[in-house]
């Protein structure tokens, strides 16, 4: 590093320079990606609504002594507009019972469907549409967690590259507006024996609509901040590894000069040989 240096006195200044020209490039880039982007959110309004067994909802009661089965049947509403989400939820089952979901436009579903630490997971490639779905309790309970889409643009938000806001608006609209195509959602549970306890049921459903469209937006302070940092962890990458060699080869050269001042100081506090004082006498002689 030294010999770099005493070679290109101006190296130091090169190297500063060059920072900050890159941190210059990276926050105009930043700021130029902010004033005129291509790129705009969108969010969506959820709407929760919901019918369970507490509010009246009505079951129709079936009896098989055949079978020695109880069954509970319910037929609910649905709103069709951007309808997202079907959420069943059956509590106090007998052992052995089932629940079933029906809906004649089909709904994608999945065992891992709702299943917050899920992994390797994604409805879009791994979930089925089906008409009917059914369940087995466990412990009493039994859920069921549909799809209306599948699309992850359509629920929650969403980010779409668009030339104007107006033209971002329609494709933001284009896929969160959409209509089930049912309207009746069938709702069956079949307990063993002769059951006269009405099972708890509760049925949810998520509609969501476009509430707003924005450009995309950066804190210019945040990325200037960023860009600084990746620029002096790039060139600590690059540098630091040298000047790690180069202390090593300092420290070693400085070992070998202070071995070699050591010698030459025994050299010269040692006594002449006697050898060599008696042939210096006879010269003389």
């Amino acid at each position: 590093m030294r010999k770099a240096l005493a070679q290109n006195p101006n190296l130091l200044r090169t190297l500063l320079g060059l920072s900050f020209t890159l941190i210059f490039m990276l926050s105009y880039a930043v700021y130029a990606n902010t004033i005129d982007t291509a790129y705009y959110t969108y969010t969506t309004e959820a709407t929760v609504t919901g019918q369970s067994s507490d509010d009246g909802l009505q079951f129709d009661r079936v009896h098989d002594e055949s079978a020695d089965t109880t069954t509970w049947s319910a037929n609910v509403t649905i709103d069709r507009n951007n309808l997202t989400w079907v959420n069943v939820s059956a509590e106090d089952l007998a052992p052995g019972a089932s629940l079933t979901v029906f809906d004649a436009a089909g709904l994608w579903t999945h065992s891992l469907l709702g299943v917050e630490d899920a992994r390797d997971f994604s409805c879009a490639e791994d979930c089925r549409q089906n008409e009917s779905t059914t369940l087995g309790e466990t412990d009493g309970v039994a859920v069921y967690h549909g799809l209306a889409v599948t699309d992850p643009g359509a629920r929650s938000n969403g980010t779409v590259v668009a030339e104007s806001l107006d033209e971002a608006t329609a494709m933001a609209a284009e896929i969160v507006n959409n209509r089930h195509g049912s309207a009746v959602l069938r709702v069956t549970i079949v307990e063993p024996g002769n059951r006269s306890t009405t099972p708890a049921l509760s049925i949810e459903m998520v509609n969501e609509a476009l509430a707003e469209v924005v450009p995309f937006d950066v804190d210019v302070a945040s990325e200037f901040v960023w860009a600084l940092t990746a620029v002096f962890a790039c060139f600590a990458i690059v540098l630091l590894p040298a000047f790690a060699i180069y202390a090593v080869s300092r420290r070693r050269e400085r070992a070998d000069e202070a071995k070699l001042a050591e010698a030459e100081a025994m050299d010269a506090t040692s006594p002449p040989e006697a050898g060599s004082d008696s042939t210096e006498v006879q010269e003389t002689t």
